[in-house]
């Protein structure tokens, strides 16, 4: 039964991956703090054999009680900055001590059940090019079964819609300890052994990936089978640099730099490497595992080399990530293991427990500065998301780029037969399937619905000739009716630069609606979400695809020499507000991403 299954695996995976056609690569992107997300000229060509992970939390889930509510540490102390010196302060509630989330995400305080959230998750993390997930089950044997098999379920749509979603794999308690057994047969009975989304594994060395201790295994005959089924990488659990791992199977999670090379192969090249956004470690417990409230605990501003990062916004520039990535750099292992993507939430512990706070502490998360996730918040507004790309920029380090697609030769579109296009290139793919509509319960009182999709942006394409830049899109099923704002909006960035427009963006087309069978380019304003109207341009729908005809004139471009950047939005809710290109209706590509037309390299 194991080699069968194994034969499954390993036939079906590499099929998966090979058939992505949407290639974030050749994307461009710069952050809300104006950092250039760096592009092929500076990555170089794709690496082999490198591989990203990411610590990912499935333990948002199970049955509330909805008198508790949500309580926020940023937003409590933002409002009573008093209450962290008292305990008993009315702030923190009546049912303590509780567990807090250090921030809101941006998708909402969600259960890792509510399959929009997950299919965000899914393409955020593909986008990243981000290769597998680890499931935080390090809790006694907590495995969190209703949480990953939503997961499971709403990735495998994800992946048989385009999307090259992460494999997956669990993380077991830190050592040799019952939980672990238990926790070790549960997975393999309800998972692996039945063969149940093989496509999904994360496979590694050969065999699914697994990190758990094998050591209390027995020599019953299911033992056995897992003994054999699994490549073992037990977590090596504590953060301090110092000699070298216990054992040479292990993989770390979380380390202070300059973090340890794992697992050292024949040929001398480290296996993996762990890099973090922030390290829950402070002088008091001279660099091992401590509160992130106790003063000198290694936060985002943190840099070993040059200290804390003194500029009052310090924990949005990523010192610590970035010196913890050029670690990474230097080691050149084949994977590298992020820690994390959506924890968020914290206990709150008293003195009594043993981690110094004063008068009491939170352990994994606290606040703005002294947490680790990389998934998009909303406390940070619009700078909610500069982790996101700081992970993009040095994920594309770390594996290198598809070198971009060069586009055809010029070509004049006849706007309504929406027949020209065939051998106009590049293509731009993007996911179908997008667009479903929410409606789950959040964590405790929370309860989200979201019905902003509409139309699924699938593909689009740019042509151009002396007069006109060209512009077609296509939506997996027919168009909505062009009526009302933001129906299909189009927005350019005509001289790639952030510094110019709203976001970037010089221009957007169908911003409004049509009229007298027109769509409207406006241009933004001196004040970024004031739009001022330049032109009308011809358009066209038939059936699943739109073609609209801009002047060159009106964007301001002459001659042939043309680079911009481009996306389609459809039903904005929140206007003006760039991130709502996560949240409403559909968006290619997603969130601050764009597409590129460059008719030079």
């Amino acid at each position: 039964m194991l080699s069968s299954l194994l034969r499954i695996v390993f036939c079906i995976f590499p099929l998966c991956a090979g058939a992505q056609a949407v290639n974030s690569d050749h994307w461009a992107v710069t952050d809300g703090l104006g950092r250039v997300v760096r592009g092929y000229e500076t990555a170089g060509p794709t690496r082999p054999n490198k591989t990203v992970a990411m610590f990912y939390w499935t333990w948002h889930q199970g049955e509330d009680d909805t008198s508790y509510g949500i309580k926020n540490i940023s937003e409590i102390l933002r409002a009573h900055p008093e209450a962290l010196k008292d305990y008993n302060h009315p702030a923190w509630g009546t049912k303590r001590p509780g567990f807090f989330f250090w921030e809101q995400p941006l998708l909402g305080y969600y259960k890792t059940t509510d399959p929009w959230v997950l299919r965000k998750h899914a393409e955020m993390l593909a986008d990243a090019k981000v290769d597998a997930v680890f499931f935080d089950c390090t809790n006694g044997s907590l495995t969190w079964i209703e949480s990953y098999e939503a997961l499971l379920a709403t990735w495998d749509q994800a992946r048989k819609d385009g999307v090259d979603v992460p494999k997956i794999a669990f993380m077991l308690p830190f050592g040799a300890v019952p939980h672990s057994l238990v926790s070790l047969r549960q997975l393999y009975r309800d998972v692996y052994q039945p063969g149940r989304y093989p496509d999904l594994w994360f496979v590694w060395k050969g065999k699914p990936c697994i990190m758990a201790y094998p050591d209390n295994l027995t020599d019953a005959p299911e033992d056995r089978e897992i003994a054999q089924f699994f490549t073992f990488r037990p977590g090596q659990p504590d953060y301090v640099n110092g000699p070298a791992p216990n054992r040479n199977d292990q993989w770390g999670w979380l380390e202070n730099y300059p973090q340890h090379g794992y697992v050292r192969q024949d040929g001398g090249a480290f296996e993996q490497v762990a890099v973090g956004i922030a390290q829950n470690a402070a002088p008091e417990r001279n660099g091992h595992c401590s509160a992130f409230n106790v003063p000198g605990a290694q936060g985002r501003s943190f840099s070993a080399r040059n200290g804390f990062d003194p500029r009052p916004d310090g924990y949005l520039h990523g010192w610590n990530f970035l010196e913890q990535w050029e670690r990474a750099f230097e080691l050149d292992p084949e994977l590298v293991f992020v820690t994390g993507w959506n924890e968020y939430t914290a206990g709150q512990w008293l003195p009594e427990h043993g981690w110094n706070g004063v008068p009491f502490s939170f352990v994994d998360q606290f606040d703005w500065d002294r947490s680790r996730d990389i998934e998009p918040n909303k406390g940070w507004g619009d700078l909610g998301d500069v982790y996101y790309y700081q992970l993009v920029d040095n994920v594309r380090t770390f594996k290198g780029m598809d070198a971009p697609p060069q586009p055809s030769a010029p070509k004049t579109i006849v706007i309504g037969r929406a027949d020209g296009w065939a051998d106009v290139a590049p293509h731009f793919a993007h996911y179908k399937g997008n667009t479903l509509h929410r409606n789950h319960r959040g964590r405790y009182d929370q309860s989200y619905t979201d019905t902003s999709g509409r139309n699924d942006i699938i593909g689009a394409k740019v042509a151009r000739d002396d007069t006109f830049l060209y512009f077609y899109v296509e939506t997996a099923d027919a168009l909505t009716p062009p009526a009302g704002p933001h129906w299909m909006t189009l927005f350019i960035d005509v001289d790639r630069s952030k510094a110019t427009g709203w976001q970037g963006y010089d221009f957007a087309l169908n911003r409004v609606g049509p009229r007298n069978g027109k769509a409207v380019l406006e241009k933004s304003g001196k004040d970024k979400w004031v739009w001022d109207e330049v032109a009308e341009c011809a358009f066209a729908v038939v059936g699943n695809k739109l073609e609209i005809a801009i002047p060159k004139a009106a964007l301001g471009i002459t001659g042939d020499d043309i680079n911009i950047a481009f996306k389609w939005n459809d039903n904005m809710q929140d206007a003006g507000n760039v991130m709502d290109f996560y949240i409403s209706g559909d968006t290619a590509p997603g969130g601050r991403f764009n597409f590129v037309y460059a008719t030079k390299p």
